[in-house]
């Protein structure tokens, strides 16, 4: 049978739907049950430190509710019931309990996908690796720090420091033996034992084998994304390349993903058989450079047009559009990408850049957008938003918010 045709426009519909952005806002206080629906649909959330804005984790649940209480998805990820665990999904991320099982072929081949520090430490100091796990499982929950100086320094003195307690805390963390309890005030994981925080039906739940697990996450892979070409589905959860070919062949024998096409996309594309096509989305909302709609750049590009990568590592002078920008989505389009920061201090959102995405129309994204960055700010706790201070799109950006304010 002949690959089905999707055409760009529907291939985004697909997508934007799939990742929530066709749901209507909850029409009065959002609760748990809308953040359940977003982590539905999600399976994850990406994790980062930068805070020059907000935490990214809280920024996909803002990109589809609007403004909500972010203590809400505190309570989901480090209060009892547990809905969410820290482990490496995409990069760090917020992971539904229920996967856990899903994840523990990563967490037994430790070895073979953490990174050199971590596998080093085990490898050559396996007492430390030991004595670590002893402290938290007698003083959990606590941060690497708060070991640091209580590490035993051996005589001949080649040393335990604080990078290597963290190094080796962290290879527990990779390998399941601990997991995160909660954030400090500082952002840093505080860890403990997995049985002392994780839902004991998640920790008693059978171990599915490692070609089960795969085809599970390609699917899930495949559902949260709509329509994906095969790099999309790996990269989802960041899966190996073992088992994955035989995942996606099960996965089509069992009419659960369709072969499709969609112009320019040249590698294998499947559409997920309960993938919604709405006729429209009328988005109007900034996504994170975290989020999963955007977070593996190449399909961004496919699917929207959208040059994007995030500058933050790029000396100043060399950035294109600014240290920490954001995407404005309007309708099923990218309209224009704001450079932010959150003034908390001040009270003020700050813009040092607005530009406009060349096949938008200007007048429509700056109102739709000056709403946007009014509603952001207000979500933050900032009572003003200032005119931004260059960019292609600033003059009729600074116009738009002196109407809205």
């Amino acid at each position: 049978m002949a690959p089905e045709q999707l055409s760009l426009a529907q291939a985004r519909r697909v997508a934007l739907a799939a990742q929530g952005f066709a749901d209507p806002k909850p029409g009065g206080a959002t609760d748990m049950r809308h953040l359940r629906r977003v982590l539905r649909r999600l399976h994850l959330i990406q994790m980062d430190s930068v805070n020059v804005l907000q935490r990214a984790h809280f920024m996909p649940l803002y990109s589809r509710l609007g403004p909500y209480p972010v203590d809400l998805l505190e309570r989901a990820a480090y209060r009892k019931p547990r809905e969410l665990f820290e482990f490496w999904g995409h990069e760090a991320s917020l992971i539904t309990t229920d996967l856990q099982p899903l994840f523990r072929w990563r967490m037994e081949r430790a070895a073979d996908f953490a990174w050199g520090g971590m596998v080093r430490i085990v490898r050559e100091q396996p007492e430390l690796v030991s004595w670590v796990l002893d402290e938290v499982r007698g003083r959990g929950p606590i941060t690497a720090a708060e070991i640091e100086h209580d590490a035993p320094r051996s005589k001949d003195n080649w040393g335990w420091n604080w990078s290597v307690v963290k190094q080796a805390m962290e290879w527990l963390f990779f390998s399941g033996q601990v997991t995160a309890a909660e954030r400090s005030t500082s952002f840093a994981r505080r860890y403990d034992l997995p049985e002392r925080v994780l839902p004991a039906a998640v920790l008693n739940a059978p171990t599915p084998a490692y070609p089960d697990a795969i085809r599970a996450l390609v699917e899930l892979s495949a559902r949260a994304l709509g329509v994906a070409a095969e790099p999309d589905l790996r990269d989802y959860f960041r899966l190996p390349v073992e088992g994955f070919k035989q995942a996606v062949a099960e996965l089509m024998e069992d009419r659960v993903l369709t072969p499709v096409t969609v112009p320019g996309w040249k590698q294998p594309t499947y559409l997920h058989h309960e993938a919604k096509m709405p006729r429209w989305v009328r988005a109007a909302t900034l996504v994170s450079p975290f989020d999963p709609l955007i977070w593996f750049r190449q399909r961004t590009e496919r699917l929207f047009d959208l040059n994007y990568r995030i500058e933050i590592y790029v000396p100043a002078p060399q950035r294109l559009y600014g240290y920490y920008v954001l995407p404005f989505l309007l309708g099923d389009r990218f309209a224009a990408r704001v450079d932010l920061k959150a003034d908390r201090k001040a009270g003020v959102l700050r813009i040092p850049a607005a530009w406009l995405e060349p096949a938008a129309e200007q007048d429509e994204t700056a109102a739709a957008l000056a709403v946007e960055l009014h509603r952001l700010a207000g979500w933050l706790g900032l009572s003003a938003v200032e005119a931004p201070a260059k960019g292609d799109f600033a003059g009729p950006l600074a116009s738009a918010l002196a109407g809205v304010a």
